[in-house]
């Protein structure tokens, strides 16, 4: 079916659905296969409780009735799908990637554009190949801008994430070493991050550059750009305090934010630039940073039975992982404890890079150090402020046997290691 019936059939839904669990009446099915599932199997399920049609690409379910589509592939339909419906509506698409603090940056660009626009942004993290068709799919005739985060985990991903949104602008938050087991270095990882310049300088689309990070102001000189900084800027963004609460200055005035971390000024910075870009008065910027709660795991502040937690366990990898150290090691607090979970998709370079952190902990003693997975357990250290626990319930036990009191924690992993199943504990 071409694109532009298949669209408007997606009019006359309720909207996609991709999980017969949450299936919506006359939603369009689209029937996508996984490693493990077929979505194949679950046609009749998904006719039966009510979608208007399933779009599927085996022909063993098709049916006569009208109520299926055939296709030679249905992730490819999605996608060509959403390209169509972006073309449609001519909707001006904000695209963000990099390798820390997307999903943060996003919530926070949304919030300011919010104040002033109707915005649709990615929900939650859903920003790979399928994600980003069904983000761009969530936009209606009344989205006047379109919030897209990309995530990428190999070459030749983003590029293709540009085909299907086509951006206007674009940011890109940092390049560190993250998924270095799929780019394989960190100069895989800027060439992968950086298919997003390559797509808006092909289209003569604009980029937004963090002119404090020498190394996007290298990359992005031949571009069209707006740039923010604490210099002579097209938009003067400066740090005021990072020790505690993040407070920048703009346009004269202090904005305490809610987040923690030097890393959460730049997040911040960005999100001020871009409102500055689209004309969001200085009001409502500062009316959106300050009222943006973190939440997911990230950057959260939790006060509990007298201990002050900072939960940033959504992710980790090396670079994430180290600017968490500097920043609490920075920061105010007393008894200060860190519980550092194993960092993931780090290919053969795990070894060397959880040992870097131990290293560092064990030079650097501003407190005690509980370090959880079998990654961080076969690192080696005599420093006696640093425990090694090869799961959670190893370190648990130690963890209650501890009994702490009144402490200032630090919670840092990545997601497969849920540590935010500390906070029982303390």
């Amino acid at each position: 079916m071409k694109s532009e019936a298949l669209h408007q059939l997606f009019l006359e839904s309720s909207g996609i659905c991709t999980d017969t669990r949450k299936i919506t009446k006359n939603c369009l099915f689209f029937a996508l296969r996984g490693d493990n599932f077929n979505g194949n199997t679950f046609t009749q399920e998904a006719l039966d409780k009510g979608a208007y049609k399933v779009v599927i690409d085996d022909l063993g379910f098709h049916k006569n009735t009208g109520e299926t589509i055939l296709c030679r592939n249905v992730l490819e339909q999605l996608q060509k799908l959403a390209t169509f419906h972006r073309n449609y509506l001519k909707v001006p698409i904000v695209a963000l990637t990099g390798s820390n603090g997307k999903t943060t940056t996003k919530e926070l660009i949304n919030a300011v554009l919010a104040t002033s626009f109707k915005t649709t942004a990615t929900a939650g993290n859903l920003n790979n190949h399928i994600g980003v068709p069904l983000t761009l799919l969530s936009m209606s005739a009344e989205t006047e801008i379109g919030i897209v985060e990309m995530g990428a985990n190999h070459l030749k991903e983003i590029a293709q994430l540009c085909k299907i949104a086509l951006p206007d602008y674009g940011y890109i938050t940092n390049f560190g070493k993250a998924h270095l087991e799929g780019f394989g270095s960190l100069e895989g990882v800027i060439k992968g991050k950086t298919e997003l310049y390559a797509h808006l300088q092909k289209n003569n689309k604009l980029i937004f550059v963090n002119a404090n990070d020498p190394q996007q102001v290298e990359i992005s000189k031949p571009l069209s750009k707006y740039t923010f900084g604490d210099s002579n800027q097209d938009c003067y963004v400066a740090l005021k305090n990072a020790t505690g609460n993040v407070i920048v200055q703009y346009k004269g005035a202090d904005i305490k934010s809610n987040l923690v971390g030097l890393y959460n000024f730049h997040n911040i910075a960005a999100a001020i630039a871009i409102g500055d870009y689209f004309k969001v008065s200085a009001e409502k910027i500062k009316e959106a940073i300050e009222g943006y709660i973190p939440q997911n795991n990230r950057s959260q502040i939790i006060q509990q039975n007298g201990h002050t937690i900072l939960l940033d366990a959504y992710n980790a990898n090396p670079t994430s992982m180290m600017a968490a150290l500097e920043n609490f090691k920075q920061a105010e607090g007393h008894n200060k404890i860190m519980i550092l979970g194993d960092m993931f998709e780090l290919g053969v370079e795990a070894e060397a890079e959880h040992q870097a952190i131990t290293d560092y902990l064990a030079e650097h003693k501003f407190g005690k150090a509980y370090l959880v997975g079998e990654n961080f357990s076969k690192t080696e250290t005599t420093a006696t402020h640093i425990t090694k626990h090869r799961d959670f319930e190893t370190f648990k036990n130690a963890l209650i046997a501890e009994k702490l009191d009144k402490n200032t924690i630090l919670i840092k992993g990545s997601r497969g290691m849920a540590l935010e199943r500390s906070l029982a504990l303390l």
